[in-house]
Formats: structure tokens, sequence, C-alpha cells
């Protein structure tokens, strides 16, 4: 199949080339664009307890206003506030609410929104619509940031607003400029190694538009699957999908580069040698690719809405590349033909590759002895992941010179932390009108817990049946100490206190990460083993065997370990990072296993190829070692530092991500799939292919994937391994 792939793409190279544009032109035209939201209620499942708090405020209080920016005022000196000042707090907030801006039904100040200690006065910004996800508000958050400029001149005041808009603003605005810096850095860097690895701009070039080409066809059908699916995309997915379409794209165009040379090398024709390097290599990338797909599909079982939408988003964008690698690329290079070497004349002639060939030596010669060393680095490294521990904060992860992030702060000085955002407490009769007296009993309950600031007066819908507590606490909403005591204190304290005949529900967003945290341990135990048993079936459905999937994925699982034990010794231990990205071992077990999983693909297929011409088992492993280790390489070292531009990032959510990925990648390719497959492989020898016969000796047919000069490439490759 692959070499009719390869054949008809050669062959017909315009044609081709003219699909992928028709196709691109059309969807970036057609296709609507991916609409983000930053509501973690709705990436929870409708049983979590803070959804249905939202669905009872939705549906008793339809018209409670709760702020969604804050507005902190100070003097300039940081000294107390004076009845002037509070005047032009006052005079200030009016002024801004003169402006009428979009999305902001009133901006208010009252004498109580002055601090105990005289510091620091607030005022509302509250929404016309307080689940608006347009991105109506930020904007307007950012217009009245300019407004009040011009209105706290001739004051002692200054101002800085805070508050879930003026947060998501801040989180865009800085996210927009990573996505940008990534891109940019990613495409140089893409430039840059390849023009080193292959010393030709035409080939340092040439893949990025093609990738380019595929990016657009990509987010154009990942627009499409998320409007006709309704499906929603993280604010994060932009910035990973970038990396994940160039650095795997880059990784299958290698894939076929260097055994498309590897072919020109053995004395074929241009079109002969990239045909056959489709058929001998579509294989290895449509299994890699497959495994990656299964991996993110299994985020579809999460339950986090968040991961089910990543998930589809990166499949598509990998199944996208997977076809332009086994038609696009090969339409492009058939085009070029010899001259996407030039100036290098490398492709002519077989170079000495001592590093290569010696590691292919040792790893035959010493089999036992590397496999023990290379294992026992991974399980070292993996012992620190014992340490790992889940951060929930994320407001602590945006870059602190953020005005959101400094306005809390300021606000902290003078409030509880959880002024901003305040945990609501529902109470709903079972049966007839709630008792007042009881209701007044019940906030006393609520205030009397430790943690707590303080309790408004219950809130009673219309008809008597509901009651509402704003519940302000003593962190921040996104703190590790809010979250558990709405999970856990408060949310035991309401239950039990509930009046008599009534039901009590805790919302708000410490609530709702606590439920958030509750579903991650879920997703730990359900997407790991179903993407691992995934991964698996498309290995031994590639190798034909179930002895190698199974060393595959305990090889998998150590290089796993040992990437987020490295992470954890980095951020946990020698930044002391109160703990780390909660969905990071997510991320780094699908990245890490499903990505790094092509390299063990690459060297298994090019092991088994080696030994199906009748060579002994050292030899294949020698051969195959060498031959593969420029190519895993190259292809890590690029991926690797796709991944690795996120450390660039101001977001330290961005900089953990990147590292584990990078890193992991590295480890897969240079310790796992160089040292630790082969020499496992080999010890193993024919039991490793247990129960087919993938290593029998096979005949080349001159029609097959195996050309009928196979045995003469073979004696020069021979020839190649011991220069």
């Amino acid at each position: 199949m692959f070499r009719r792939v390869g054949r008809f793409a050669v062959h017909r190279p315009w044609l081709t080339i003219a699909g992928w544009i028709v196709a691109a032109v059309a969807l970036v035209l057609l296709a609507p664009g991916l609409k983000s939201t930053t509501d973690e209620t709705e990436f929870l499942p409708s049983h979590y307890e803070s959804v249905q708090a939202g669905k009872l405020q939705e549906k008793a209080f339809p018209k409670t206003e709760q702020p969604s920016a804050i507005v902190v005022f100070q003097r300039s000196d940081g000294g107390k506030l004076t009845d002037a000042d509070r005047a032009d707090v006052a005079k200030v907030t009016r002024g801004l609410d003169d402006k009428h801006r979009k999305g902001v039904a009133r901006i208010v100040t009252t004498p109580q929104a002055v601090s105990p200690n005289g510091e620091i006065a607030l005022a509302n910004i509250v929404a016309t619509d307080r689940n608006s996800q347009d991105g109506t508000l930020p904007k307007a958050v950012k217009d009245l940031r300019e407004d009040a400029k011009g209105l706290l001149d001739g004051t002692h005041l200054k101002a800085g607003f805070t508050g879930q808009a003026a947060t998501n603003l801040d989180a865009q605005e800085s996210s927009g400029d990573t996505d940008a810096m990534i891109m940019s850095a990613t495409l140089l860097l893409i430039i840059i190694l390849l023009l080193v690895i292959f010393r030709s701009p035409l080939i340092a070039l040439m893949p990025v538009l093609i990738i380019a080409l595929v990016f657009a066809v990509a987010l154009g059908l990942i627009g499409t699957a998320a409007h006709l699916g309704g499906l929603k995309a993280d604010n994060s997915i932009s910035a990973i999908l970038i990396v994940v379409l160039f650095g795997v794209g880059t990784d299958y165009i290698l894939f076929l580069l260097f055994r498309y040379r590897e072919e020109l090398r053995a004395g074929q024709q241009p079109k002969e040698a990239l045909t056959n390097a489709v058929a001998r290599v579509g294989e290895t990338i449509a299994s890699a690719a497959g495994a990656v797909i299964v991996a993110f599909l299994a985020l579809l079982l999460s339950t986090m809405g968040m991961m089910r939408a990543m998930g589809p988003s990166l499949a598509i964008a990998v199944g996208v590349t997977l076809v332009a690698a086994l038609t696009l690329v090969p339409a492009v290079f058939s085009l070029l033909g010899t001259k996407a070497f030039w100036p290098s004349k490398a492709w002519k002639k077989r170079p000495r590759n001592r590093v290569a060939n010696g590691l292919g030596s040792l790893v035959a010669r010493r089999p036992a002895a590397i496999a023990a060393l290379s294992a026992a680095v991974l399980a070292a490294l993996a012992v620190g992941a014992l340490s790992f521990k889940a951060q929930f904060d994320t407001d602590s992860q945006l870059p602190q010179k953020l005005e959101s992030v400094q306005a809390m702060k300021d606000l902290q000085r003078g409030f509880s932390a959880g002024q901003s955002d305040p945990a609501m407490v529902y109470v709903e009769s079972r049966g007839g009108a709630l008792d007042k007296g009881a209701l007044g009993t019940y906030k006393k309950e609520l205030a009397g817990i430790d943690g707590v600031g303080g309790v408004s007066d219950p809130v009673i819908s219309p008809d008597g049946t509901v009651a509402q507590y704003s519940v302000v606490l003593k962190y921040r909403p996104t703190e590790d100490k809010a979250i558990e005591l709405a999970g856990g204190a408060l949310r035991d304290s309401a239950h039990k206190a509930a009046p008599d005949g009534a039901k009590a529900y805790v919302g708000g967003t410490s609530a709702v990460l606590a439920d958030v945290e509750k579903a991650v341990n879920h997703d730990y135990k359900l997407v790991f083993p179903i993407a691992g048993l995934a991964i698996m079936v498309i290995l031994g459905l590639l190798l034909r065997s179930l002895v190698a999937p199974l060393y595959l994925m305990i090889a998998v699982a150590l290089g796993f370990g040992a990437t987020l034990g490295s992470t954890v010794w980095l951020f946990q231990d020698l930044q002391h990072k109160n703990g780390l990205l909660f969905m990071l071992p997510v991320i780094v077990y699908l990245f890490v296993v499903a990505i790094g999983t092509d390299y063990n693909i690459l060297m298994v297929a090019r092991l088994r190829e080696e030994v199906r011409r009748g060579v002994p088992a050292r030899e294949a492993v020698r051969t195959a070692v060498a031959r593969s280790a420029p190519t895993i390489a190259s292809a890590a070292i690029i991926l690797a530092g796709t991944f690795g531009v996120l450390l660039l990032a101001d977001n330290s959510m961005l900089q953990q991500m990147g590292f584990a990925v990078a890193f992991g990648i590295l480890l897969t390719a240079f310790v796992m799939a160089m040292l630790l497959v082969p020499t496992v492989t080999s010890l193993l020898g024919h039991k490793a292919w247990w129960p087919g016969h993938q290593d029998a000796p096979r005949a080349e047919p001159a029609t097959g994937p195996f050309p009928a000069q196979g045995q003469g490439r073979h004696r020069a490759a021979e020839e190649e391994i011991h220069s």
C-alpha cells in the first residue's frame, strides 16, 4: 500500500501539491475559527457539586450580580486613605461608570468597600452577562484601564484592575505574545538544525514551508470539527499545536529524507529512491502517527472538558501530518530531485559515521551491560516522580509583572484574599419555604469555619426555597489552601449544618478547582492505561508480536517516570515551587510516551528489516543502530528543541511543560531507543518476535518493498559499518 501511495505522489507531484494548496485555501477561507474558554465549570460533568451549584444559581438567582472585575485603589505613597482620597475614589468610580463600556452593567463603590486598615478601597465592575465568554468584558477592562489614567490625574491615588475578567485579559495578551515568540523561535530552530544536518538551504526551508501548509489545513479541519461537534479549545492549545505540528512534522520528514538519501547512496535513481523510501518507512511513519493519534484520542475518556477538547484537536493535526508525510513531502522532493541537497554532495557518498558505527558496535558487543546501565539511569531519575505534587493554582503560573497579579497583591494588604472571588453556598429546601431563623443560625456555622474570613447575609430567592451565601475565604481563590478548604471543611460543614429539610451546595472558583482535582485523579487512573493499551495494540500490529510491545511499553514507562522525576527535581526541589502543573503527568505521558515511541518504532522496524535479511542477531543490531542513530538523534534534537522553546515563555506552566517534554524526548531517543531497546531485543533474540516469525529471513522481490539489489545494498552497508 505504501509503495502505491509513494509511487502516485512521486509520479504525479503537481496534482498532489495542487490538491493540498486547494484544500488549504478553502479551509482558511471557509472554516470557522477556534473558540476558547476559560470557564472551568464547562470542563466538568454535571455530577460534580460545583456544577450543580452553578445551575442552582442560574435557576434561583438569574439576576444575581457578582463583580467580574475589581478596581483596587490606594494612595501613591502607600499611606492610609484620607477623606479627600475616599471622595476621589467615588468620583473616579462614577467617571468610569459614565463611560458605559460594552459588557459592563455598572461600576460601583460603597463606604464599606474600604479596608479595615484604611489603605485599600475597591470598586466592583459588574458585567451585563456573568456567563459571557466572548471577550467583550476583557476588552472593556482594557478600555477602562486607559480611562482610569485620565480620571486619576490630579489625585493622590493609583488604581489597578484585578478579578476574573482582568486576569483573563492579561492571560490572553501574555499568551498572544508567547505564541508569536514560540512560533518565531520554533521556525528559526528548525531551519538552523536542518541546515546543520543536511548542509542544504532548500532542505532547511522546504520542511518549514510544507509544515506551514499542513498547519493551515490542520487548523481549518480543527475549526470545522469544533464548530460541528461543539468542541472548545483551551486557551493554551495554540502554543501546543505549534510545537506538535512542527515537531512531529519535522520528525516524519526526517524519517523519509534520511531513507531517501540512503537509497540514493545505494545507486538508485531519484524517483525510484523516493518511492522505495516511502515504501520502506511508510509503515513506520504510519505506526508512529497511529500511536500518537490513539494516545491523544484517549483524552476523550477524560472527565475534563479541557483535555477532551485538546485530544481530538491534536489527533487531527497529527493525522494531517501523516497524510502530508506520505503524499505532499514525496511530491515536493520528486520535483526537486537531487537538487534538494545542493550544495552538499553527501547524497552521493557514504560517510564514515564513526560515532554511529561505534555506538552500533558497542551495543552489539555489550548488550547486557548497556541494557542494565540504561535501565538503572532511567530508574534512578524516576525516583523523583514519587515526590510529585499537583499544583492547581493556575494564577500563580502567570508572569508576576501583570497588572492583575500586582493589583491582587495590593488588595490582599487590606482584605481577605478571597474578597475578589468568594465561595458561594446555596441552601435549597426539599419542600416549602426556608425558615429564616434557621438561615441566621446557618450563617454563624459557616462563619465559624477555620479559614473563612466573612459570610454575607443570606439572599433568598423570590419563591423562598433557595438561600445564597457569599463566603469570603482568607486565601486566594486558586490557592491550594482555598481549594482544600472549599472541597473539604467548608463543603463538609455546609452539608452537615444545613437546616432540616434542606440540602446545601458549595460552588465558586475554589470549589470548581477542588472538583477539577478529583477529575484529574480519575483521569490518571483511566486515561493512562487506555492510552498505553492502545499504543501496545499499534506496536503489536506493526511487529506482529506479543513480546516486543510488552518490553517496549515497560521501557516507555521507565522513560515516563524518569521524565516526571527529573522535572520534579528541577522545579520543585531546585526552584522551590509549591508544586507542578496538575496536567503535567497527562501531558508527559501522552507526548513522551506517544511521540517518543516514534523512535522505538523506527529502531525496532529497522532491526526487523536487518534480521529478515538473514544476518545474525548481533550483526543486525549493529547495522540497525548504526543506520538509525543519525535519524533518531537528528529528529529528537529538533523535536526536543521545538518543545524546549516553551522555556522562553514567562508562563511557569509552559516552562514546566517545555522542559518535561523536551527532556523526555531526549531520554527516549538517546537512552531508550538507541541503547535499551536494541540491547533487550538482542538479548531476547528470536523470543522477541513471538508468536510470529517476523525475524525469519525473507527474499526481497524486485517489485516488493525491498528491491532485488538488497543483498548488494547489505554488503555495502557492511563495508560502511566496518569502515
